[in-house]
């Protein structure tokens, strides 16, 4: 074979594998399709959503938006809107009542993280410890979150009579204490709404802390068990690390629910006694259905959306400082 025969069969040769190598990236089958798969695949998420969306919409962010107008608006809902700037805000911040107001909301949030924060935890810490009747114990925790606010409100004020023979009265009197003002004691007044709000919000923290103390791995008690720790060490140990990111996010979500309390303070005093009990909500109810022809829709708006404003910047500071903790 001579020379030249050898490079022809050599770029014979090439072709054929050349050939063989397969059609062009561009001509290969399948990705078209896979393609109009994914799009299909996102058009059905969409109509699936968008009933949800619609309704989120028009129920929360509309409303949400027309709270943000009104604030910059004169308007009682009768007569026609003003359009006055920031001027509802300055009224709000030159009201005197609006510092008594955080005040007493920020005294009722330290209240309630200092005795309604820690109490589901231990609760659900002495529960998860019960070997029988565990169920029981669960539904008789998370009761009084089934009995609406109002009655349970309505049934607590009864408890809170300041004569001798309402029902807390007449249990101190037993050990010769009292009677106590609950309710009419400027001093009193707030713990008692405290308690009664911790009373009805805590059975479904406790649910919560239930369900994480499941995924704690049992060995870890077990082995602590052996080493001889009891009941609070395998809590701080154990218990409280384990629930680290549950325990943030109750934190938080306290944090907001009690900035916002008003049901209580509502129905339990209006206010009183000499507004110390007079919260921010309360306060935003007072603007706008206080006086006989509608009340100030726009303060009352431009003070729902500064407390919005403040409990988003505090919730995304906590959760950038935390965030190496909930890890």
């Amino acid at each position: 074979m001579t020379t030249t025969d050898i490079r022809t069969s050599g770029a014979s040769g090439g072709g054929v594998a050349g050939h063989q190598a397969g059609p062009p990236r561009a001509a290969r089958p399948g990705r078209p399709r896979a393609r109009l798969a994914r799009a299909r695949s996102g058009l059905h998420t969409l109509v699936f959503l968008a009933p949800m969306l619609i309704v989120f919409g028009v129920f929360s962010w509309l409303p949400i938006g027309r709270a943000v107008v009104m604030s910059f608006q004169r308007t009682n809902l009768v007569t026609d809107p003003v359009f006055v700037g920031f001027a509802n805000f300055q009224q709000v911040f030159a009201d005197p009542q609006l510092w008594t107001a955080i005040q007493n909301t920020g005294y009722f949030a330290l209240l309630a993280l200092l005795f309604g924060y820690p109490v589901p935890l231990v609760a659900a810490v002495l529960m998860s410890e019960v070997r029988k009747a565990r169920g029981l114990f669960s539904a008789l925790a998370y009761l009084p979150v089934v009995v609406p606010p109002v009655v349970a409100v309505l049934l607590w004020k009864l408890f809170y009579d300041a004569g001798e023979d309402g029902v807390f009265n007449t249990i101190l009197g037993w050990f010769g204490l009292g009677p106590v003002a609950w309710l009419q004691d400027a001093d009193v007044v707030m713990p008692s709404l405290v308690l009664e709000a911790t009373w009805a919000a805590a059975g479904g923290t406790v649910i919560i802390y239930l369900a994480a103390l499941v995924g704690v791995d049992p060995s870890l008690y077990e082995a602590a068990e052996i080493d001889g720790a009891g009941v609070w060490r395998k809590l701080w140990h154990i218990t409280l690390p384990q629930l680290r990111g549950v325990l943030l996010i109750t934190f938080i979500l306290q944090i907001i629910g009690t900035a916002q309390v008003f049901l209580e303070p509502f129905l339990f005093t209006d206010g009183g006694p000499a507004n110390r009990t007079l919260t921010l909500l309360l306060l935003i109810y007072r603007y706008a259905f206080t006086n006989s022809l509608g009340g100030d829709y726009g303060a009352a708006a431009a003070l729902s959306l500064m407390l919005a404003v403040v409990l988003a910047a505090f919730s995304m500071l906590y959760f950038r400082l935390t965030r190496k903790w909930s890890s």
